[in-house]
């Protein structure tokens, strides 16, 4: 390709994800980083703010009772019901049935938990895309329980760890750190990694069951393997596209307070869509760029033949740019799960600006080539946390 302009600085001073992804702090992914002893490698940072667009305007999300008293999201009469769903959300325990406050959440839906604290279309957006992220609105007919779940999970992430501004964490260095880190405690185990390896071929036996990989002269056996979809292109099926562009700013984005890091996300019916609009931004903050350089990621499900214009309501809040890069990728699913040819794939990366659908398919394939959920229970977890 043609050289980068100068006014960019050195390439050493940038560590660029090309999906990048905030993680929730108080997330399954942060569980099971602990889980794994990994975290020893790896130091986060806090991600400064969560933002969603309303009426054309940028507005941080509230996600406490007393945050939603203060945001200029809403009136003084929504607000003060916002606040007793937020405040309902917050001290819901399915466990504890005191906390239910007589509603079955595995029973009633959650657009009836919407409708009986009364909130506006407007509230219902921003908290069902921006706090609980789902990604359209067939959660509305779902029971109410998982979705509850979610909301509690963003305050609970915000309260995590002490001066957290939003409930987001990143890792220093950019997310490259988490295969490093993982990389790491494999060679202190005896584990064997090889990187950037052409030529990669699966062996399968006669019957499509998995043998081992090839590479060159080397063959190497095990019990199954796990990859992702780009080595197995016969394995799986495409489900849709991705469009990304990925654009450098010498300022932060307007309207953000000057934030250093943040997500936004504009929700589907603010801007006309099918699915939701996210926008990533990083910095110096995270050692990422160059000072007084951030990095500004808009994405979204493509819809349209024309993808790159699908960005447009995200490129417009940025300001000037001075550089910008497009690309627009496969999204690919395994077609089966893996247990009978002990082929074990994951999902393609989809448009959200944070890990809680990934997570979920670790999780997944964990359980597929394991037999079992991995156990994330407070008490294993306290006991690796205070080792």
């Amino acid at each position: 390709g043609s050289k980068p302009p100068e006014s960019l600085g050195s390439s050493r001073d940038y560590n660029i994800d090309l999906v990048p992804k905030f993680i929730m702090a108080n997330g399954n992914l942060v569980k099971v980083l602990i889980h794994t002893d990994v975290t020893k490698y790896l130091e986060f940072k806090s991600v400064d703010g969560s933002f969603v667009l309303n009426s054309s305007r940028v507005e941080k999300v509230p996600a406490t009772d007393w945050e939603a008293l203060r945001s200029p999201l809403m009136g003084l009469f929504e607000k003060r019901r916002a606040a007793k769903f937020l405040s309902y959300c917050q001290q819901y325990n399915p466990e504890d049935s005191s906390t239910w406050q007589q509603r079955d959440l595995d029973r009633m839906t959650m657009y009836e938990l919407y409708q009986a604290y009364g909130l506006q279309p407007m509230t219902v957006d921003f908290l069902g895309h921006a706090v609980a992220l789902h990604q359209d609105d067939q959660y509305w007919a779902q029971p109410a329980k998982a979705t509850v779940m979610k909301i509690k999970l963003y305050y609970e992430s915000i309260m995590r760890y002490e001066g957290l501004t939003s409930p987001y964490i990143y890792p220093l260095y950019g997310l490259g750190e988490l295969p490093q880190a993982f990389a790491r405690l494999s060679a202190v185990h005896g584990g064997v990694y090889m990187l950037d390896k052409a030529g990669i071929e699966v062996v399968y036996d006669e019957s499509g069951v998995y043998e081992g990989v090839r590479c060159g002269e080397d063959f190497v056996k095990s019990k199954f393997v796990v990859g992702s979809p780009d080595y197995f292109r016969e394995r799986v099926i495409k489900t849709g596209k991705v469009v990304r562009a990925m654009c450098v700013l010498d300022h932060p984005i307007p309207g953000t307070n000057d934030a250093n890091s943040l997500q936004m996300i504009l929700p589907q019916k603010q801007v006309g869509r099918k699915s939701d609009i996210y926008v990533f931004c990083c910095s110096a903050t995270h050692n990422v760029a160059p000072k007084n350089t951030w990095l500004a990621f808009v994405s979204t499900t493509v819809e349209t033949t024309v993808p790159e214009d699908e960005l447009l309501p995200g490129l417009r809040l940025l300001g000037p740019v001075k550089e910008k890069f497009v690309e627009i990728v496969d999204v690919f699913e395994p077609l089966d799960d893996g247990k009978t040819d002990k082929v074990f794939i994951s999902k393609g990366y989809d448009a959200t600006s944070h890990f809680e659908t990934e997570i979920n398919d670790v999780l997944d394939m964990y359980e597929r080539i394991t037999g079992k959920p991995l156990d994330l229970t407070r008490s294993d977890m306290s006991k690796r946390q205070e080792a």
